[in-house]
């Protein structure tokens, strides 16, 4: 049978998983529904979300790479390979779930969190995903039918955030009509990778002792950037509950994009200066006392960095996920200025420490640390997973990672696509993951959070659209009509409805790439 080793990575995020921190990836995407009326394709009754429900199975039994279950092998030692589950059925994967009546976005999203908290079966493909409907009764129901949500989970060993993109993409119409179009095999191949012969064992020695120097580089250069104090920040740190909590937040891309031209840098230097901003004002309304301005003493996020390049991974979307596998990361730290009263300091800040991580590259401080797991031999990663989990706190204190999208339109049974929010997983001993990600002009923000570390997880998103705000107000004169851009048009608004969107979870049951502009 053909199989394909885990990367050293993979296997890494395949041990540090536990009950109370599942290493899974996220994404909760929210889809407008067709109109209702007899043979619409997305008509919301109840054989309706069966519909639904049936083409979201096809298409995901489609992708090769969610046929694919973990196995343990004798060569190399402490080492796992990649096989096809012959005994897939992807009814075990793909379930229906009924959201009570009421504000579907708040419903849908108090779910998600629920559902996050789930670690994924092993011995079997480790994937889920759910088909949400419900929300408001028939009668009550918004002109054009009522909306509905597919909430993806994909543990991290089987992909990195762009790779979870290009699996993920093969539900949308888009995807799975271009490789409906242009698939030569009956049915899915399992990746060409195969467990290595005796030469190839010679060979892998060989490359062993080659590794060896570059691997002490990147350890010594982790262990200089890692801090002597391991309690970080008080509010984003926590012993584990096992809840999960999600808060969504919507910007306007364009918002971004104005400051971004009028200060320089890139959309995702904006991104993450309005992180910190938001982080500020939600510590100081907690009552928390902000860090000594020193730049030493500020929160550190780790921001993943995709080694895949963006071509590659539309490439792979397109084949439905089925080459070029595993995860493929760096990152870099990044201090969050919160200690700095000024928005646009925040953001002159930001932007030098990036272009500094930039120009040292991935491979420099403690956001090597992925760079470095990928030279450890496969038994370091199943002896080492309980101290490599308890590392993270002394490495960073919050996680940021950016997701880019197709830029195209996308839809699932003719429903266009509105809304999307990648989830992450929260490290042990952390209480917050930031996610962000844009589509359609807006820049949708998933916050997850430990559920009784962070209950008021609310006013963070709140004041991720305040903190943007405030840049803009920093950015351009204020006249009668609020902020303008260079062009002299006000800025991009986003309806206050959905806006920002929280709810608790306690307890019921990468990429790196520049985001925009």
């Amino acid at each position: 049978m053909t199989t394909e080793l885990l990367a050293p990575l993979d296997l890494a995020f395949w041990h540090l998983e536990s009950p109370d921190h599942p290493m899974h990836l996220g994404a909760l995407a929210v889809f407008e529904a067709a109109p209702d009326g007899p043979g619409a394709p997305g008509a919301r009754t109840g054989s309706g979300d069966g519909a639904l429900l049936d083409l979201l199975a096809t298409r995901a039994a489609a992708v090769p790479r969610l046929r694919m279950l973990v196995q343990d092998v004798l060569l190399p030692v402490g080492g796992a390979a990649w096989s096809v589950d012959k005994d897939f059925d992807v009814r075990r994967h793909v379930r229906l779930v009924e959201l009570p009546p009421g504000d579907f976005a708040e419903e849908s999203a108090r779910l998600a969190g629920e559902l996050m908290e789930r670690p994924l079966e092993r011995g079997i493909p480790p994937w889920e995903m759910y088909l949400l409907a419900g929300g408001p009764a028939p009668g009550d129901a918004p002109p054009g039918g009522r909306p509905f949500a597919v909430l993806v989970k994909l543990h991290h060993a089987l992909a990195d955030g762009m790779r979870a993109v290009a699996i993920g993409a093969g539900i949308f119409d888009e995807i799975a009509d271009a490789r409906a179009a242009g698939a030569r095999r009956s049915r899915p191949a399992p990746p060409r990778s195969r467990l290595p012969g005796p030469w190839q064992m010679a060979d892998m020695a060989r490359n062993r002792l080659g590794e060896l120097g570059r691997a002490l580089g990147i350890g010594a250069s982790v262990v200089r950037a890692s801090r002597l104090d391991p309690r970080g920040t008080p509010a984003l740190t926590a012993g584990s509950s096992g809840t999960r909590q999600l808060a969504t937040s919507v910007l306007a891309l364009e918002d971004v994009r104005q400051v971004r031209r009028a200060h320089g840098g890139t959309v995702n230097d904006v991104l993450l200066a309005t992180v910190a901003g938001a982080l500020r004002r939600w510590l100081l309304e907690r009552g928390e006392e902000l860090p000594d301005r020193d730049p030493r003493s500020d929160p550190r996020a780790l921001v993943p960095v995709s080694g895949r390049r963006p071509s590659r991974a539309r490439q792979s979307a397109g084949s439905g996920g089925g080459s070029g596998s595993g995860n493929m990361l760096s990152a870099y730290l990044l201090g969050l200025p919160v200690s700095e009263p000024d928005p646009l300091s925040r953001l002159t800040a930001v932007r030098r420490d990036m272009d500094r991580n930039k120009k040292d590259g991935p491979s420099r401080g403690a956001g090597a640390l992925a760079v470095l797991a990928g030279q450890l031999h496969p038994l370091a990663h199943r002896l080492g997973a309980p101290i490599a989990g308890s590392a993270a706190r002394i490495l960073f204190d919050v996680l940021v990672t950016s997701v880019p999208l197709p830029r195209a339109t996308l839809s699932f049974a003719g429903c266009p696509l509105r809304e999307i929010y990648p989830m992450a997983p929260l490290a042990r001993g952390q209480s917050l993951a930031v996610g962000l990600t844009t589509y359609g002009g807006q820049v949708h923000v998933g916050l997850v959070a430990d559920g009784k570390a962070v209950p008021d997880l609310g006013g963070l998103a709140k004041n991720m659209n305040e903190e943007l705000d405030e840049l803009l107000r920093a950015t351009a004169p204020t006249g009668p009509a609020g902020p303008t851009g260079t062009a002299g048009a006000p800025a991009a608004t986003v309806p206050a409805e959905r806006a920002v969107s929280v709810v608790s979870a306690v307890p019921a049951v990468s990429a790196g790439a520049d985001l925009g502009g």
